[in-house]
């Protein structure tokens, strides 16, 4: 199935000279999943609504200012008859929820995360929630302040955060797109003058006063079907998952980004791995990358990997100019999930930090020993006879 029938022509474009007040009015008034940047009509690249509220650029600044290439990873641009998988593969590498589509090298419309996951909802009710849902939320408290929840969004790539209260009770779940709405509808209220130190107050206001609640919560027993239906008639990036009999403690949460993960599972013997932000690769690459991870698998016999996501994060700090990075590799296996994180210049020292962390978590992970682990504690034993 190809990405043809599904996607469509109609889109917001602003042309690059276009005032960062108005685009960010046009998130609040339209929702959009991103907008398309042209420069003379020529198309220049996507703004997401993340990107909007991560950004310190005034309302008087030009889009050119959030679209030059050192400042984000470009969205793809996908062929009109591209397959269905491969775009959502792309998507998710990009952090994107709408890339451009092109004919013919011309640009044609967009294709959303909404529109994939319409055209193969009837194919979902094979998987359960359990299979593709991301497990050990990060959480914030009622009290936090706003910059608190803007910390994690960013260190975590995350677009929600459950709230708890101060009895760790699930109370309520805040988005990019709450903060998002707050910090627009409150510089409407100021003044040039009163800004700076608004923002800073801004920055202060407890998580409370803007999260949403009651919480739309699902079950770990219900379908992939079921929850993605919710979440496009609510219009939900994601769902916090409870137990059946508890609505107040919270085991894990589905996005749609988890659901397209899942189209991109193969049933091809190699290991399928997705590498978000891949464009910070620089000196390691995608082969290297999977021959790393499926040799942490090989030497447990008694864990299969069925897939594998690597992330990448850029930080601000540098070091004789290669940037700090953030890695998290995350493994969905026949024992659960488990994941290894690190930091160091440059994506591939992070990505060994990470995968270091991975094998560590791997052997805590119940029933889980290498081959090599196995046969000592065998001869210890066989010693002891």
């Amino acid at each position: 199935m190809n990405i043809a029938e599904i996607a469509t022509p109609e889109y917001i474009e602003v042309d690059v000279g276009t005032r960062m007040g108005k685009v960010r009015s046009t998130f609040e008034n339209g929702n959009p999943k991103g907008i398309i940047v042209t420069n003379d009509g020529e198309y220049e690249g996507v703004l997401s609504e993340r990107e909007v509220l991560q950004s310190h650029v005034e309302d008087d600044a030009k889009v050119a200012a959030l679209t030059k290439p050192s400042r984000n990873s470009p969205a793809p641009k996908i062929d009109r008859e591209e397959d269905v998988r491969e775009t959502a593969r792309m998507l998710i590498e990009s952090n994107a929820k709408v890339a451009p589509v092109f004919e013919h090298g011309d640009l044609w419309g967009v294709i959303t995360d909404d529109r994939i996951l319409e055209a193969v909802l009837e194919n979902l009710d094979t998987l359960s929630v359990e299979d593709i849902y991301t497990d050990d939320p990060v959480t914030v408290n009622e009290d936090n302040g706003i910059g608190h929840a803007i910390n994690y969004l960013r260190e975590h790539g995350i677009s929600r955060l459950p709230v708890l209260n101060e009895n760790g009770y699930l109370s309520g779940v805040v988005t990019t797109h709450d903060i998002a709405d707050f910090v627009i509808r409150q510089d409407h209220t100021t003044t040039t003058g009163d800004r700076v130190g608004d923002n800073d107050r801004m920055l202060d206001v407890p998580i409370y006063d803007i999260m949403n609640s009651p919480v739309e919560t699902i079950t770990l027993d219900a379908t992939a079907k079921e929850a993605v239906e919710t979440m496009l008639e609510l219009d939900y990036g994601g769902l916090l998952i409870t137990p059946e009999d508890d609505g107040r403690n919270i085991v894990g949460v589905i996005t749609k980004t988890d659901v397209l993960r899942a189209l991109t599972y193969t049933e091809e013997e190699h290991m399928d791995v997705q590498i978000t932000n891949i464009s910070l690769l620089e000196t390691l690459t995608r082969a290297s990358i999977v021959e790393s991870i499926q040799e942490v698998s090989d030497k447990y016999a008694e864990m299969q990997v069925f897939h594998a996501h690597v992330r990448f994060k850029e930080h601000k700090e540098k070091l004789r100019g290669t940037p700090l990075v953030h890695c998290q590799v995350r493994l969905r296996t026949n024992k659960g999930q488990v994941a290894g994180t690190g930091e160091g210049y440059g994506a591939e020292n992070a990505f060994r930090v990470a995968l270091e962390k991975l094998e560590r978590n791997v052997l805590e992970v119940k029933g889980i020993t290498s081959d090599e682990e196995y046969r000592g504690q065998l001869l210890r034993k066989l010693n002891e006879l």
